[in-house]
């Protein structure tokens, strides 16, 4: 590439976010690069990770048949009992109330009410959808029943919706250089940013451009940033997804002056197997977690309780619960099943590179997974002897709860009574980082007095301000995807001015 080739619009990251505002961007005519810190086998960022789910605002089954899941076979559709629809209303009391009423309210907005025209907008770049039957539906009279808001997932999930963006920006005229990282925004004499300063193969490059997007992810990956913002003890706890997470896109916009902003910290951090690798593995994906608990109990290595697992659906506490986790002693915990609700957890505990432990009693599943024996037993009895009757039903808040527990179990309480006795070994896994750089409605990056900052825009995971302290599940590909568009679309914009 001839040093002194001007690019219209320079895209930093190779995920999602990045991805869908390189193809906006095109949209407008804009000659396009993107650029991506790893390899071409190592691309795609956190999406890769990802189970590929989106949360969107829609009016049920019959609607999403009509677009998103246009090409669904019969036998498919046929096989659903009920796919709830999701409001705009729903979506933003869930966000609010998740967040504790922190999110940015314009962002916000932006978000739930660009989501099915986004969603249909990929659609139309053939990034094709379907219904999670094996993750977020529960079987009733041979019937799948979705529950918690989270119901359509990429085809192939998080590494089949890079695939297919690639393609799509393969399709554009979208040029992608690997291994070629970030290292400094370049401005002109006027604060206008005008390029980047990269570090590749053939060392230093500053590559120019009529406008920038960052994309490149939050700073999960990073242990000193983890302790710094996060506290005490980040730096020991797995990472679910890239090791390129390292905050270059952050650091370099606020070496720059922007203004940080939204939940430094707090992230979204799960419950991990504790043999994961430091770094996501490419070949288990997300099949690490373990999102079960819901239907069993949760105990720490002393064999106490510690978080309510029926508090609200998977998808309303997961991303929280990893931080619950990280406090108790070893950074680890263990989900324990009995026979009634064993068959009934998520193809994750099937994979072979499990941390777990069956036995006939308790006794001997304390014994095999190192839990305190005598903690354990006087646990599940206090619990078993708090729970209340009531009609079980695993696909809606059923009410079904313990009572006069210190630490109580809200719904899905069922007794662990039922032999043989089933214990997983879980620690931290971080996903993304919430604290980010301050944008406004049209995706700009402001400075530190709430100014443009012109011809710098950003999305996805370094964008701060609509996570705190907790996460609706399918809320970040969303996010990436929304203000991929919208970032995308007003660089490109920018650049034909």
């Amino acid at each position: 590439m001839p040093a002194e080739e001007i690019w219209d619009v320079i895209v930093v990251g190779a995920g999602n976010a990045a991805l869908c505002a390189a193809l906006s961007a095109a949209e407008q005519g804009a000659k396009v690069l993107v650029l991506e810190k790893a390899t071409l086998e190592d691309r795609g960022g956190n999406s890769t990770f990802t189970a590929g789910g989106f949360r969107f605002c829609h009016d049920g089954i019959e609607d999403l048949r009509t677009d998103i899941l246009d090409d669904m076979t019969p036998g498919e559709y046929d096989s659903i009992g009920n796919l709830p629809p999701l409001s705009e209303d729903d979506f933003m009391e869930i966000l609010m109330r998740v967040t504790e009423h922190q999110a940015d309210e314009d962002l916000a907005n932006i978000l739930i009410r660009q989501s099915r025209e986004t969603m249909r907008w990929m659609r139309d770049h053939k990034i094709r959808f379907i219904p999670m039957f094996g993750r977020q539906s529960f079987k009733i009279e041979g019937k799948h029943h979705f529950y918690g808001g989270v119901n359509i997932e990429a085809v192939g999930g998080g590494w089949g919706l890079v695939d297919m963006l690639v393609q799509a920006c393969e399709r554009m005229g979208i040029a992608i250089r690997y291994e070629t990282a970030l290292r400094e925004l370049i401005q002109d004499k006027s604060g206008h940013v005008t390029g980047v300063r990269a570090f590749g193969l053939d060392g230093y490059e500053d590559v120019h451009g009529k406008a920038v997007v960052l994309a490149c992810g939050g700073f999960e990956s990073n242990p000193e940033m983890r302790v710094r913002y996060l506290g005490e003890g980040w730096d020991l706890c797995r990472v679910r997804g890239t090791q390129h997470n390292t905050g270059d896109g952050i650091n370099a916009a606020l070496g720059i002056g922007a203004r940080p902003h939204g939940g430094w910290s707090s992230c979204h951090a799960v419950q991990w197997d504790i043999s994961a690798p430091p770094y996501g593995d490419r070949v288990i994906l997300d099949n690490f977690q373990k999102h079960s608990y819901p239907i069993g109990v949760v105990v720490n290595m002393d064999g106490k309780r510690f978080i309510d697992e029926g508090a609200d659906y998977r998808n309303h506490t997961y991303a929280k619960y990893g931080k619950e986790v990280m406090k108790q002693p070893g950074r680890a915990a263990v989900q324990i099943f009995d026979a009634k609700t064993h068959d009934n957890v998520r193809d994750e505990y099937r994979i072979r590179e499990v941390t777990k432990g069956s036995s006939d009693t308790l006794a001997g599943l304390a014994e095999e997974l190192d839990i305190d024996a005598e903690g354990l037993k006087a646990e599940i009895e206090a619990y078993n002897a708090a729970c209340q009757e009531g009609e079980y039903n695993p696909s809606v808040l059923d009410g079904v709860r313990t009572k006069g527990l210190a630490v109580p179990k809200s719904n899905w309480a069922l007794p662990i009574d039922t032999p043989p006795y089933h214990g997983y070994v879980v620690t931290c896994g971080i996903t993304f980082t919430f604290g980010g750089l301050m944008i406004d409605t049209d995706a700009r990056v402001l400075d530190l007095a709430q100014r443009v900052i012109p011809g710098l825009y950003a999305a996805g995971e370094l964008v701060g301000g609509l996570f705190y302290q907790n996460y609706p599940g399918g809320t970040g590909l969303l996010n990436g995807s929304v203000f991929g568009r919208l970032a995308g679309k007003n660089a490109g914009q920018l650049a034909a001015a």
